[in-house]
């Protein structure tokens, strides 16, 4: 059957996109113009498909833009019209300049999020970018930003790639109304209250929601809320450690149950942070997941290639949302937040017996996962409890005692999806937080279910390779970092060992995941860190250099020096070659970086690790071209609110 003829490629089964796609519905304009800056996949993944379909759900036309150009007359910015209510826009699934750029700033070559991977189909600091170009065109339409980048520079923040400090995003992009978080409910209740005539800019006491004030305007009233006020944007600009001291305030109300409105001076207005919504329950979540998604790229895109972050997810199932690891480099609990909201099994089993029926389905569930796999319907045995809680992680620097680690109910929904019918192979690829099912607090019953949970994702849903992040070896900088110490990755390498061993599994692979250049880690650390995964057996691959993310607490120590719980100063690796030579510790088996390591443990005097990392003394390692400096493209030198170049083929 031909593509154009096969029912699955009918665009009236997708949110319109184009003049003729509302032309077809009969419609002259719509309610809500969403704008991303990822391509337009209809997939429970993509937040601005989630958010179409919830506004389609609630009775309203809506209509999708995806990858506007804005570099030539915006006339992609035009063809949809003025929308009746407002325009919503996201830079993607991903900040946009994490996105475009690597930890070196250097411009990135693809875009997992467009056909065919190809970059340059989105903005630096999209969200802004799009926002402002709407205001130019539509002056008097509201625009409401969401989606990671809007939720993580929602306040005051650090920008890495322009090395500053910028002030709240509705400052800088002009909006009106700002989603931080996850955004079905507070997008809910902005949609019954505009469905009900009130003016969008009475939308000031929604929970989940920023709006920017002017400084001498009446605050808005929710006697509820008990109100905090940071350091001005202005005061944080002229001293780092109000700065730092403000970050700590905001994880804090971030992540607990009742939290505090916080407000925030920036020059002549005020910002207005309202609470979060509290965490969403099965039934929240399964109405989010159990939408008429397609589950598939819009056909406009069948000529332009696959789109990377789509193949990689396709027939895979999000299990829960948020974390409640709190590590230090991580967004997560930023931004999903840090109590675990989870689907029903019912739910989840839908979703995999609609994956079954995908035409190129062929046999595989790639992942049953979440942001950490085995999270799964974990929260506070006593609610009393997490309802005063203000710790930023339930696992560091131990397990709660209060937080139930119950793996039984994962075990079930794992037993339930083997067992379907074309389930060949349901796989666990999302990583697993080994401290979970190894710490000594949990009961007997609780601890056996850890014990059956190893065995059975080891001898069921390990597809060759298993992920797991301890991040770092030393303990100093796992400190810094907020996760366990190294000693549960031995305890964990060794029981995962026995258990393939068990199952006759013996070329299961274990990888782990490690990061280099995080504050607090310096190249002796890095060294460290070699000598002991060589004697792992490991030849790292999944390594990647600290890359500093608005609203992380190793961003601020990166940005001020000084740890905003703390104050106390953290070392960090800022230069090009401080990068460099942590970095190179992870390739010590790569014969070009035998020189190069040579030569950093000559400076560092660890001549024991140089015997055990290359064989030999350092007096007899030859300190050869290995270690000179390579060539390399030259640095792009970037600035602030700069428009980057823009192209398609």
């Amino acid at each position: 059957m031909s593509p154009l003829s096969d029912p699955i490629w009918d665009s009236q089964r997708w949110l319109p996109v184009s003049r003729d796609d509302m032309t077809a519905r009969g419609w002259d304009e719509v309610d809500v113009i969403l704008v991303t800056g990822d391509a337009y996949v209809d997939h429970p993944s993509f937040g601005a498909s989630v958010i179409g379909r919830i506004i389609e759900r609630e009775g309203l036309r809506v209509a999708i833009l995806p990858q506007p150009n804005w570099c030539d007359d915006l006339r992609d910015f035009k063809k949809l019209g003025r929308p009746r209510l407002f325009f919503g826009v996201t830079a993607g699934c991903m900040d946009s300049m994490v996105n475009r750029y690597t930890a070196g700033r250097r411009l990135r070559s693809d875009d997992a999020y467009t056909p065919g991977g190809e970059s340059g189909f989105r903005p630096d600091y999209a969200a802004t970018i799009y926002s402002r170009i709407l205001k130019s065109l539509y002056p008097d339409v509201p625009i409401l930003i969401g989606g990671i980048e809007a939720s993580l520079r929602r306040v005051t923040h650090y920008d890495y790639w322009s090395d500053s400090f910028k002030p709240t995003v509705l400052a800088d992009s002009g909006a009106d109304l700002l989603v931080y978080g996850m955004g079905e409910l507070p997008l809910e209740e902005i949609l019954r209250l505009l469905k009900r005539g009130v003016p969008f800019s009475s939308l000031t006491t929604i929970s989940q929601t920023a709006v920017l004030l002017e400084k001498d305007a009446p605050l808005p009233k929710n006697k509820n809320w008990e109100d905090f006020t940071l350091h001005s944007h202005e005061e944080c600009l002229t001293d780092k450690e109000k700065y730092a001291k403000n970050f700590k305030y905001i994880e804090t109300e971030s992540n607990r149950v009742n939290a505090r409105r916080l407000l925030q001076p920036v020059g002549e207005r005020m910002l207005v942070v309202n609470p979060p919504f509290p965490t969403m329950d099965e039934r929240q979540m399964d109405r989010s997941f159990d939408l008429p998604f397609t589950r598939l790229p819009h056909p406009r895109y069948r000529k332009r290639g696959p789109i990377p972050a789509y193949e990689m997810i396709k027939h895979s199932v999000n299990m829960h949302r948020g974390c409640f690891g709190g590590c230090s480099f991580c967004t997560i609990s930023a931004h999903q937040g840090k109590f675990v909201a989870s689907r029903s099994k019912e739910s989840i089993l839908r979703e995999v017996k609609a994956i079954t029926e995908m035409p190129d389905y062929k046999g595989t569930i790639t992942d049953l996962g979440g942001p950490s796999a085995n999270m799964y319907r974990m929260k506070g045995i006593r609610q009393e409890i997490c309802d005063e809680c203000i710790r930023p992680s339930c696992i560091w620097p131990h397990v709660c005692v209060n937080l139930d680690t119950d793996h039984r109910p994962l075990l079930e929904i794992y037993r339930d999806v083997r067992e379907m019918p074309g389930v060949k192979h349901a796989f666990v690829t999302s990583g697993l937080r080994y401290d979970l099912f190894l710490h000594e607090k949990a009961p007997k019953e609780i601890k056996e279910g850890h014990e059956r949970y190893m065995e059975e994702l080891i001898a069921h849903h390990v597809s060759g390779r298993l992920k797991v992040a301890p991040e770092h070896t030393s303990d100093d900088v796992l400190k810094v970092m907020r996760k366990p110490s190294f000693s549960y990755f031995y305890k964990f390498k060794k029981r995962f060992d026995e258990v393939k061993l068990k199952y006759g599994k013996p070329n299961l692979q274990l990888i782990p995941y490690f990061i280099s250049s995080h504050p607090g880690s310096q190249a002796k650390d890095m060294a460290d860190l070699a000598v002991k995964t060589k004697e792992l057996g490991f030849r790292l691959e999944q390594v990647q250099d600290f890359t500093p993310t608005p609203m992380t607490v190793a961003t601020e120590i990166w940005a001020t020096g000084v740890h905003p719980y703390t104050g106390q100063p953290t070392v960090c690796s800022h230069s090009k070659e401080e990068k460099e030579e942590q970095r190179n510790f992870f390739f010590w088996y790569k014969p070009e970086m035998r020189g190069k390591i040579a030569a950093s443990l000559k400076r560092l005097g660890l001549d024991a690790y140089a015997e055990k990392l290359l064989g030999k003394k350092p007096a007899d390692s030859a300190i050869s071209g290995d270690g000179a400096s390579h060539g390399c493209k030259r640095e792009r030198s970037l600035k602030p609110n700069v428009v980057y170049s823009w192209r398609r083929k």
